[in-house]
Protein backbone atom coordinates (compact mmCIF):
# COMPACT_ATOMS: atom_id res chain seq x y z
CA UNK A 1 0.00 0.00 0.00
CA UNK A 2 1.21 3.32 -0.82
CA UNK A 3 2.04 5.92 2.41
CA UNK A 4 1.66 9.60 1.98
CA UNK A 5 4.22 11.58 3.61
CA UNK A 6 3.08 14.04 6.04
CA UNK A 7 4.30 17.97 5.40
CA UNK A 8 6.47 17.24 8.76
CA UNK A 9 7.86 14.51 7.26
CA UNK A 10 8.50 16.38 3.75
CA UNK A 11 10.10 19.07 5.56
CA UNK A 12 12.51 16.69 6.95
CA UNK A 13 13.07 15.32 4.13
CA UNK A 14 14.49 18.92 2.61
CA UNK A 15 16.21 19.48 5.55
CA UNK A 16 18.42 16.06 5.15
CA UNK A 17 18.22 15.67 1.03
CA UNK A 18 18.44 19.14 0.52
CA UNK A 19 21.88 20.10 2.58
CA UNK A 20 23.73 21.77 -0.23
CA UNK A 21 20.83 24.68 -1.19
CA UNK A 22 20.03 25.15 2.60
CA UNK A 23 23.40 25.87 2.89
CA UNK A 24 23.18 29.06 0.85
CA UNK A 25 19.50 30.23 1.53
CA UNK A 26 18.12 28.61 4.94
CA UNK A 27 16.73 25.14 6.02
CA UNK A 28 13.55 27.17 6.40
CA UNK A 29 13.46 28.57 3.09
CA UNK A 30 14.65 25.38 1.70
CA UNK A 31 11.90 23.13 3.11
CA UNK A 32 9.46 25.44 2.05
CA UNK A 33 10.48 24.92 -1.70
CA UNK A 34 10.33 21.60 -1.76
CA UNK A 35 7.12 21.36 0.58
CA UNK A 36 5.33 24.04 -2.42
CA UNK A 37 7.41 21.94 -5.12
CA UNK A 38 5.79 18.45 -3.84
CA UNK A 39 2.24 20.54 -3.84
CA UNK A 40 2.32 22.00 -7.02
CA UNK A 41 2.66 18.06 -8.67
CA UNK A 42 0.74 16.27 -6.39
CA UNK A 43 -2.97 15.75 -7.53
CA UNK A 44 -4.98 16.93 -4.44
CA UNK A 45 -7.14 14.35 -3.21
CA UNK A 46 -9.11 16.67 -1.45
CA UNK A 47 -10.30 20.19 -1.95
CA UNK A 48 -10.58 22.73 0.64
CA UNK A 49 -13.54 24.31 2.10
CA UNK A 50 -12.86 27.75 2.04
CA UNK A 51 -16.38 29.08 2.00
CA UNK A 52 -18.12 29.88 5.34
CA UNK A 53 -21.87 29.51 5.16
CA UNK A 54 -23.31 31.42 7.97
CA UNK A 55 -27.42 31.09 7.19
CA UNK A 56 -29.23 29.18 4.71
CA UNK A 57 -33.28 29.77 3.75
CA UNK A 58 -34.22 27.41 1.62
CA UNK A 59 -37.90 29.53 1.03
CA UNK A 60 -36.99 32.34 0.27
CA UNK A 61 -33.87 30.51 -2.07
CA UNK A 62 -31.25 32.82 -0.43
CA UNK A 63 -27.39 31.57 0.89
CA UNK A 64 -25.40 33.97 3.05
CA UNK A 65 -21.95 33.78 2.91
CA UNK A 66 -18.90 35.27 4.62
CA UNK A 67 -17.52 38.12 2.39
CA UNK A 68 -14.02 37.18 0.47
CA UNK A 69 -13.49 38.02 -3.80
CA UNK A 70 -14.67 34.43 -4.11
CA UNK A 71 -18.25 34.36 -2.39
CA UNK A 72 -18.79 38.35 -4.51
CA UNK A 73 -17.74 37.71 -7.53
CA UNK A 74 -20.74 38.49 -9.72
CA UNK A 75 -22.49 35.61 -11.98
CA UNK A 76 -23.58 31.97 -11.82
CA UNK A 77 -21.12 29.18 -9.90
CA UNK A 78 -21.33 25.78 -8.09
CA UNK A 79 -20.93 25.17 -4.45
CA UNK A 80 -20.04 22.10 -2.85
CA UNK A 81 -20.28 21.45 0.48
CA UNK A 82 -19.67 18.23 3.21
CA UNK A 83 -16.88 17.41 1.34
CA UNK A 84 -17.93 17.12 -1.58
CA UNK A 85 -21.07 15.39 -0.85
CA UNK A 86 -23.52 18.44 -1.64
CA UNK A 87 -24.14 20.31 -4.59
CA UNK A 88 -25.64 23.46 -5.06
CA UNK A 89 -26.00 26.02 -7.86
CA UNK A 90 -25.96 29.78 -6.57
CA UNK A 91 -26.91 32.79 -8.59
CA UNK A 92 -25.83 36.45 -8.21
CA UNK A 93 -25.29 38.50 -5.56
CA UNK A 94 -28.21 39.92 -3.83
CA UNK A 95 -26.72 42.05 -0.96
CA UNK A 96 -22.76 42.71 -0.72
CA UNK A 97 -22.57 43.58 2.96
CA UNK A 98 -19.24 44.41 4.55
CA UNK A 99 -18.76 41.36 6.42
CA UNK A 100 -21.27 39.19 4.53
CA UNK A 101 -22.58 38.42 1.30
CA UNK A 102 -26.17 36.92 0.31
CA UNK A 103 -26.66 35.25 -2.94
CA UNK A 104 -29.48 33.48 -4.56
CA UNK A 105 -29.95 30.09 -4.85
CA UNK A 106 -30.87 28.53 -8.00
CA UNK A 107 -31.08 24.88 -7.52
CA UNK A 108 -29.52 22.47 -4.17
CA UNK A 109 -29.06 19.03 -5.94
CA UNK A 110 -28.56 16.83 -3.57
CA UNK A 111 -26.94 17.29 0.30
CA UNK A 112 -28.36 19.11 2.94
CA UNK A 113 -27.16 22.77 1.97
CA UNK A 114 -29.36 23.86 5.57
CA UNK A 115 -27.03 22.08 7.75
CA UNK A 116 -23.87 22.88 6.06
CA UNK A 117 -21.38 25.53 7.50
CA UNK A 118 -18.59 25.57 4.78
CA UNK A 119 -18.04 24.83 0.85
CA UNK A 120 -16.26 25.76 -2.16
CA UNK A 121 -17.32 27.74 -4.57
CA UNK A 122 -16.04 26.28 -8.69
CA UNK A 123 -16.98 27.45 -11.83
CA UNK A 124 -18.33 23.65 -12.99
CA UNK A 125 -21.96 25.59 -13.26
CA UNK A 126 -22.95 22.23 -15.33
CA UNK A 127 -22.27 18.51 -13.33
CA UNK A 128 -22.54 16.34 -16.44
CA UNK A 129 -23.34 16.54 -20.68
CA UNK A 130 -26.92 14.98 -19.50
CA UNK A 131 -27.93 18.55 -18.12
CA UNK A 132 -26.93 20.07 -22.15
CA UNK A 133 -30.34 18.90 -24.29
CA UNK A 134 -28.12 17.68 -26.42
CA UNK A 135 -27.41 13.98 -27.04
CA UNK A 136 -23.92 12.97 -25.86
CA UNK A 137 -21.51 9.86 -26.15
CA UNK A 138 -19.86 7.98 -23.23
CA UNK A 139 -16.54 6.74 -25.01
CA UNK A 140 -13.04 5.53 -24.40
CA UNK A 141 -9.37 7.17 -25.86
CA UNK A 142 -6.71 4.19 -26.02
CA UNK A 143 -3.94 6.21 -24.26
CA UNK A 144 -0.35 4.84 -23.69
CA UNK A 145 -1.02 4.53 -19.89
CA UNK A 146 -4.20 2.65 -21.03
CA UNK A 147 -8.33 3.03 -21.92
CA UNK A 148 -9.26 6.72 -20.63
CA UNK A 149 -13.34 8.15 -20.62
CA UNK A 150 -14.09 11.18 -22.52
CA UNK A 151 -17.12 12.70 -23.77
CA UNK A 152 -18.65 13.49 -27.14
CA UNK A 153 -21.20 15.89 -27.60
CA UNK A 154 -21.67 15.94 -31.53
CA UNK A 155 -23.13 19.01 -33.34
CA UNK A 156 -26.86 19.30 -34.50
CA UNK A 157 -25.31 18.31 -38.17
CA UNK A 158 -22.95 15.98 -38.97
CA UNK A 159 -19.36 17.68 -39.28
CA UNK A 160 -16.10 17.26 -39.17
CA UNK A 161 -14.89 19.90 -37.01
CA UNK A 162 -14.06 18.39 -33.51
CA UNK A 163 -12.84 20.85 -30.32
CA UNK A 164 -10.72 18.47 -28.02
CA UNK A 165 -11.59 19.96 -24.54
CA UNK A 166 -8.52 19.46 -21.79
CA UNK A 167 -9.18 20.72 -18.31
CA UNK A 168 -7.16 22.00 -15.54
CA UNK A 169 -5.05 20.72 -12.68
CA UNK A 170 -7.58 19.47 -9.72
CA UNK A 171 -10.14 19.27 -11.98
CA UNK A 172 -11.86 17.11 -14.19
CA UNK A 173 -14.33 17.04 -17.55
CA UNK A 174 -17.37 19.19 -16.03
CA UNK A 175 -15.18 21.83 -15.85
CA UNK A 176 -15.23 22.32 -19.83
CA UNK A 177 -18.97 21.71 -20.29
CA UNK A 178 -19.52 25.53 -20.51
CA UNK A 179 -18.04 25.61 -24.10
CA UNK A 180 -19.80 23.30 -25.38
CA UNK A 181 -23.08 24.58 -26.22
CA UNK A 182 -21.38 27.16 -28.68
CA UNK A 183 -18.98 25.30 -30.08
CA UNK A 184 -21.95 23.21 -31.05
CA UNK A 185 -24.39 26.28 -32.33
CA UNK A 186 -21.07 26.91 -34.42
CA UNK A 187 -21.28 23.28 -35.81
CA UNK A 188 -18.22 21.69 -34.09
CA UNK A 189 -18.49 18.29 -32.14
CA UNK A 190 -16.93 18.50 -28.82
CA UNK A 191 -14.46 15.82 -26.98
CA UNK A 192 -13.93 16.51 -22.97
CA UNK A 193 -11.09 14.22 -22.50
CA UNK A 194 -9.37 12.95 -19.37
CA UNK A 195 -5.55 12.51 -18.95
CA UNK A 196 -3.34 10.81 -16.34
CA UNK A 197 -3.77 11.50 -12.89
CA UNK A 198 -6.89 13.33 -12.72
CA UNK A 199 -8.92 10.56 -11.30
CA UNK A 200 -10.58 9.53 -14.22
CA UNK A 201 -8.04 8.57 -16.59
CA UNK A 202 -4.99 5.85 -15.88
CA UNK A 203 -2.54 7.12 -13.84
CA UNK A 204 1.26 7.94 -14.28
CA UNK A 205 3.50 5.24 -12.72
CA UNK A 206 5.24 8.30 -10.57
CA UNK A 207 1.21 9.52 -9.84
CA UNK A 208 2.04 13.23 -10.19
CA UNK A 209 1.57 16.15 -12.57
CA UNK A 210 4.41 16.85 -15.37
CA UNK A 211 2.72 20.56 -15.53
CA UNK A 212 1.94 19.83 -18.93
CA UNK A 213 5.50 18.10 -19.63
CA UNK A 214 3.94 14.59 -19.61
CA UNK A 215 0.20 14.95 -19.88
CA UNK A 216 0.33 16.11 -23.36
CA UNK A 217 0.71 12.56 -24.61
CA UNK A 218 -2.62 12.17 -23.98
CA UNK A 219 -3.98 14.96 -26.12
CA UNK A 220 -2.13 13.23 -29.03
CA UNK A 221 -4.42 10.36 -27.82
CA UNK A 222 -7.20 12.30 -28.10
CA UNK A 223 -6.59 13.54 -31.72
CA UNK A 224 -6.06 9.99 -33.40
CA UNK A 225 -9.31 8.92 -31.50
CA UNK A 226 -10.79 12.05 -33.51
CA UNK A 227 -9.29 11.58 -36.88
CA UNK A 228 -10.63 8.10 -37.20
CA UNK A 229 -13.55 9.09 -35.79
CA UNK A 230 -14.45 11.46 -38.67
CA UNK A 231 -12.23 14.85 -37.78
CA UNK A 232 -10.63 16.93 -40.47
CA UNK A 233 -10.53 20.16 -38.53
CA UNK A 234 -9.19 20.06 -34.88
CA UNK A 235 -9.16 22.71 -32.45
CA UNK A 236 -7.91 22.36 -29.07
CA UNK A 237 -9.41 24.16 -26.10
CA UNK A 238 -7.29 24.00 -22.83
CA UNK A 239 -8.17 25.64 -19.37
CA UNK A 240 -5.38 26.75 -16.81
CA UNK A 241 -2.93 23.71 -16.72
CA UNK A 242 -4.83 22.47 -19.57
CA UNK A 243 -3.48 25.32 -21.47
CA UNK A 244 0.10 24.32 -21.05
CA UNK A 245 -1.11 20.66 -21.80
CA UNK A 246 -2.33 21.75 -24.56
CA UNK A 247 0.64 24.09 -25.80
CA UNK A 248 3.34 21.11 -25.37
CA UNK A 249 0.75 18.87 -27.42
CA UNK A 250 1.19 21.54 -30.38
CA UNK A 251 4.94 22.12 -30.26
CA UNK A 252 5.72 18.13 -29.38
CA UNK A 253 3.32 16.59 -31.90
CA UNK A 254 3.38 16.25 -36.10
CA UNK A 255 0.29 14.37 -35.53
CA UNK A 256 -1.18 17.08 -33.89
CA UNK A 257 -0.43 19.67 -35.74
CA UNK A 258 -1.60 17.76 -38.87
CA UNK A 259 -5.00 18.38 -38.49
CA UNK A 260 -4.87 21.20 -36.37
CA UNK A 261 -6.89 24.50 -36.96
CA UNK A 262 -6.52 26.80 -33.95
CA UNK A 263 -6.42 26.53 -30.28
CA UNK A 264 -8.53 28.35 -27.49
CA UNK A 265 -6.85 29.02 -24.00
CA UNK A 266 -9.12 30.09 -21.09
CA UNK A 267 -6.66 31.45 -18.22
CA UNK A 268 -4.06 29.48 -19.26
CA UNK A 269 -0.76 27.94 -17.32
CA UNK A 270 1.75 29.82 -19.62
CA UNK A 271 4.99 31.11 -17.65
CA UNK A 272 5.27 28.14 -14.50
CA UNK A 273 7.82 30.09 -13.06
CA UNK A 274 5.70 33.20 -12.76
CA UNK A 275 3.08 31.45 -11.53
CA UNK A 276 4.89 29.93 -8.73
CA UNK A 277 6.33 33.12 -7.46
CA UNK A 278 2.79 34.46 -7.29
CA UNK A 279 1.80 31.12 -4.98
CA UNK A 280 4.43 31.75 -3.42
CA UNK A 281 3.54 35.34 -2.11
CA UNK A 282 -0.41 34.15 -1.58
CA UNK A 283 1.57 32.20 1.56
CA UNK A 284 3.18 35.06 2.67
CA UNK A 285 6.81 33.93 0.98
CA UNK A 286 9.69 35.12 0.49
CA UNK A 287 9.52 36.21 -3.76
CA UNK A 288 12.36 34.00 -4.70
CA UNK A 289 10.49 30.72 -3.40
CA UNK A 290 9.15 30.51 -7.08
CA UNK A 291 12.39 30.28 -8.56
CA UNK A 292 13.69 28.03 -5.75
CA UNK A 293 10.78 26.01 -6.60
CA UNK A 294 11.15 25.86 -9.90
CA UNK A 295 15.02 24.88 -9.21
CA UNK A 296 13.91 21.74 -6.87
CA UNK A 297 11.31 20.57 -10.06
CA UNK A 298 14.19 20.77 -12.36
CA UNK A 299 17.31 19.69 -10.13
CA UNK A 300 18.98 16.46 -9.59
CA UNK A 301 17.26 15.87 -6.52
CA UNK A 302 13.34 16.42 -7.79
CA UNK A 303 13.00 13.38 -7.99
CA UNK A 304 13.23 12.11 -4.26
CA UNK A 305 12.11 15.46 -3.39
CA UNK A 306 8.72 15.64 -4.81
CA UNK A 307 7.92 11.63 -6.14
CA UNK A 308 8.00 13.24 -9.81
CA UNK A 309 9.66 9.79 -12.21
CA UNK A 310 11.61 12.59 -13.98
CA UNK A 311 13.11 16.17 -13.52
CA UNK A 312 10.83 18.94 -14.74
CA UNK A 313 12.38 22.04 -16.01
CA UNK A 314 9.61 24.71 -16.26
CA UNK A 315 11.99 26.89 -18.79
CA UNK A 316 11.23 23.80 -21.19
CA UNK A 317 7.91 24.57 -20.72
CA UNK A 318 7.74 28.06 -21.73
CA UNK A 319 5.74 28.74 -25.11
CA UNK A 320 6.92 31.88 -25.07
CA UNK A 321 10.63 30.93 -26.08
CA UNK A 322 9.29 29.06 -28.77
CA UNK A 323 6.19 31.49 -29.79
CA UNK A 324 7.87 31.21 -33.50
CA UNK A 325 6.74 27.90 -33.88
CA UNK A 326 3.31 28.28 -33.68
CA UNK A 327 1.54 28.75 -37.09
CA UNK A 328 -2.47 28.55 -36.12
CA UNK A 329 -4.89 31.23 -34.95
CA UNK A 330 -5.43 31.31 -31.41
CA UNK A 331 -7.70 32.24 -28.95
CA UNK A 332 -6.61 33.75 -25.78
CA UNK A 333 -8.61 34.73 -22.67
CA UNK A 334 -7.51 35.71 -19.19
CA UNK A 335 -9.18 38.14 -16.50
CA UNK A 336 -6.83 40.82 -15.01
CA UNK A 337 -7.67 39.36 -11.35
CA UNK A 338 -7.47 35.92 -11.95
CA UNK A 339 -6.48 34.90 -8.24
CA UNK A 340 -4.27 31.88 -9.44
CA UNK A 341 -2.36 32.25 -12.54
CA UNK A 342 -1.46 35.97 -13.10
CA UNK A 343 -1.86 37.54 -16.56
CA UNK A 344 1.18 38.21 -17.12
CA UNK A 345 1.90 35.17 -19.01
CA UNK A 346 -0.52 35.42 -21.23
CA UNK A 347 0.32 39.19 -21.93
CA UNK A 348 3.75 38.40 -22.84
CA UNK A 349 2.57 35.36 -25.18
CA UNK A 350 0.34 37.73 -27.01
CA UNK A 351 2.46 40.26 -27.66
CA UNK A 352 5.39 37.81 -28.81
CA UNK A 353 2.28 36.48 -31.81
CA UNK A 354 -0.20 39.26 -32.09
CA UNK A 355 -0.43 37.75 -35.51
CA UNK A 356 -1.86 34.74 -34.68
CA UNK A 357 -3.36 35.38 -31.04
CA UNK A 358 -6.97 36.93 -30.30
CA UNK A 359 -6.22 38.06 -26.91
CA UNK A 360 -9.65 38.71 -24.71
CA UNK A 361 -9.26 40.30 -21.32
CA UNK A 362 -11.36 40.27 -18.85
CA UNK A 363 -11.87 42.25 -15.49
CA UNK A 364 -13.83 40.76 -12.26
CA UNK A 365 -13.82 37.55 -12.90
CA UNK A 366 -11.61 34.91 -11.37
CA UNK A 367 -9.76 31.94 -12.19
CA UNK A 368 -11.23 29.86 -15.48
CA UNK A 369 -14.79 31.19 -14.61
CA UNK A 370 -14.72 33.82 -17.32
CA UNK A 371 -17.95 32.38 -18.40
CA UNK A 372 -19.26 32.30 -15.27
CA UNK A 373 -18.46 36.11 -14.59
CA UNK A 374 -19.92 37.44 -18.11
CA UNK A 375 -21.33 34.49 -19.86
CA UNK A 376 -22.48 36.41 -22.90
CA UNK A 377 -19.33 38.19 -23.85
CA UNK A 378 -17.67 34.83 -23.35
CA UNK A 379 -19.81 32.74 -24.89
CA UNK A 380 -19.87 35.26 -28.34
CA UNK A 381 -15.90 35.19 -28.20
CA UNK A 382 -15.69 31.39 -28.42
CA UNK A 383 -18.65 31.09 -30.89
CA UNK A 384 -17.93 34.18 -33.12
CA UNK A 385 -13.96 33.27 -33.34
CA UNK A 386 -15.29 29.31 -34.43
CA UNK A 387 -17.39 30.95 -36.53
CA UNK A 388 -14.49 32.51 -38.00
CA UNK A 389 -12.18 29.27 -38.25
CA UNK A 390 -14.66 27.41 -39.87
CA UNK A 391 -15.53 30.56 -42.76
CA UNK A 392 -11.25 30.50 -43.05
CA UNK A 393 -10.84 27.13 -43.53
CA UNK A 394 -13.45 27.19 -46.22
CA UNK A 395 -11.98 29.44 -47.86
CA UNK A 396 -8.66 28.25 -47.69
CA UNK A 397 -10.49 24.47 -49.42
CA UNK A 398 -11.85 26.51 -51.69
CA UNK A 399 -8.64 28.40 -53.01
CA UNK A 400 -7.31 24.93 -52.95
CA UNK A 401 -9.52 23.46 -55.19
CA UNK A 402 -8.86 26.18 -57.71
CA UNK A 403 -5.27 25.83 -57.52
CA UNK A 404 -5.33 22.01 -58.31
Amino acid sequence: MRRKRSAGAIIGIAVGAGALIAVTIGAATAAAAVYFARKVVTPPDKREEDVRITRVDLAAEEITLIGSDETRMRGRYGLWFDHDTGHARLGDVIEDGEREVRRSIESVDFGRLDRSTRGRINGWYHLGPWELDAPYENVVIETDRGPAPAWLIRAADVSARWVIQVHGRGAKRPECLRAVPPSREAGWNSLLISYRNDGEAPESEDRRYGLGGTEWADVVAATRFAVEHGAEEIVLMGWSMGGSITLQAVLRSAEVRASLVGVMLDSPAIDWTDILRFQGQLYRMPPELGDLVAGVLGGPLGSGLTGIAAPIDVEELDPIARADEFDVPMLLMHSVDDGFVPIDGSRRFAAARPDLIDFEEFEGARHTKLWNHDPERWTGLVKGWLDRRSETVAQLGDEAQIAG
